[in-house]
């Protein structure tokens, strides 16, 4: 486990600001050439809107560090509300291609509308790099040269779950998330090493995205006799199912573990107390003891009123650094996209997760760790404490010869 002292993580309020800056006195005009325009397809309102928010405020400070020019280009970002609806984030994808012409997409956070996109992406030619929605068939069968992912696949952070919660704290489990792509391969990802290690599902459930009631499913969960819940919710989901488990009195008989996004910094506030104690599998936490996390917590707190840094804030900073780099090593030519994917591929840095890079096989970011965290209050608040951790996990994907 990564050692944390309350020493080094203090020491992010005062680390100095990431090295290597293109300072204030570089004139924008001095940049050759159109503006490299970045595409977001995220959601700002609805349930996700504070994960499209981290993403988008993360990717703001990486390219504010560069004074918004990369490569003697300037940096344009257009962003697309989603709205957290296919249809719709299909449509602000033909828009951002067709009319916007972006040289890069991102995007999205909604699994069922990244498998909508991956068509006219592909057909496009036109690169995306995944910044949040993790649907696995995107690592495997629906694969493609043009697409990558820094955030995760479904599976990455819930596989390893599997087996350690069946060790650590029940072979009796009630699984239960929502009703979409994610909440499906998330749950069947945990089965994967679960089962195998002697632990029964005694009942799962489906509720809709954005259920605001979860009484009937909590009531299923208390009759089920299972011991343990394994979930995963996000967003304001997250917050209603954590203090409506904790209000039905289900907190201290039934313990409650899940996917790392459960009890992300972006919900913890509202959750209070409730929190306390749930396990979760992610592959990052601010706690992380290393000097470039370090420094995006304190900047990141810095820029935006004290706000600390999530998991999708983590992803939306790897998201902009793999541009930023990329760019430097084609020279800023964007025309030449074979060139500018094999760039991408190539990426490799220190990233507040710890060391990133892509996977060749699949275009899927290699997790340096999945973290086992607990909610604790410690240093001033509520926070994920890392507790134990598997490495290099890799989606299991084969690749698909990423074609043309």
């Amino acid at each position: 486990m990564d050692h944390l002292t309350r020493r080094t993580f203090l020491a992010a309020t005062t680390v100095a600001a990431a090295s290597g800056a293109i300072g204030p006195w570089v004139s924008r005009a001095g940049a050759q050439g159109t503006p490299v325009k970045i595409g977001l397809v995220l959601p700002y309102t609805g349930v996700y809107a504070v994960l499209g928010e981290s993403i988008t405020q993360a990717m703001e400070l990486v390219f504010g560090r560069e004074s918004w020019t990369v490569a003697g280009r300037k940096i344009e970002m257009i962003k697309e509300d989603d709205e957290m609806k296919p249809p719709v984030g299909l449509r602000k994808t033909e828009k951002l291609i067709d009319s916007d012409k972006v040289d890069i997409l991102t995007g999205p956070v909604h699994s069922g509308i990244l498998m909508g996109m991956r068509d006219k992406v592909h057909a496009s030619k036109t690169i995306l790099i995944v910044s949040n929605a993790g649907a696995d068939a995107i690592s495997r069968e629906r694969c493609s040269k043009w697409i990558f992912r820094t955030s995760f696949s479904n599976w990455q952070p819930c596989q390893p779950m599997g087996g350690w919660v069946a060790k650590n704290v029940s072979k009796d489990v009630f699984q239960i998330a929502p009703n979409y792509q994610a909440g499906k391969d998330m749950m069947a990802a945990f089965r994967e090493t679960f089962l195998p290690a002697g632990g029964k599902v005694v009942d799962e459930d489906y509720p809709k995205l954005g259920e605001t009631d979860y009484a009937p499913y909590l009531t299923k969960i208390r009759q089920s006799g299972a011991k343990a819940v394994f979930c995963f919710f996000s967003g304001t989901d997250a917050v209603n199912f954590v203090k409506q488990y904790d209000q039905f009195g289900l907190k201290q008989s039934i313990k409650l573990t899940g996917a790392g996004f459960l009890t992300e910094p972006d919900v913890l506030p509202a959750q209070d107390g409730s929190a306390l104690g749930i396990l979760t599998g992610h592959f990052y936490t601010p706690l992380l003891d290393n000097p470039v996390n370090h420094r995006f917590v304190k900047d990141f707190r810095d820029k935006f009123f004290g706000k600390m840094p999530d998991g999708f804030a983590c992803q939306g900073y790897d998201t902009a650094e793999v541009i930023v780099r990329a760019l430097k090593a084609v020279g800023g030519n964007t025309q030449d996209k074979d060139k500018l994917v094999e760039a991408i591929a190539k990426v490799e840095y220190e990233s507040p997760r710890g060391h990133f890079r892509f996977d060749p096989k699949t275009h899927n970011v290699i997790q340096p760790f999945i973290y086992v965290r607990e909610v604790r209050e410690v240093y001033g608040g509520l926070n994920n404490v890392p507790i134990d951790k598997v490495a290099d996990v890799r989606d299991p994907g084969t690749g698909c010869a990423l074609p043309a």
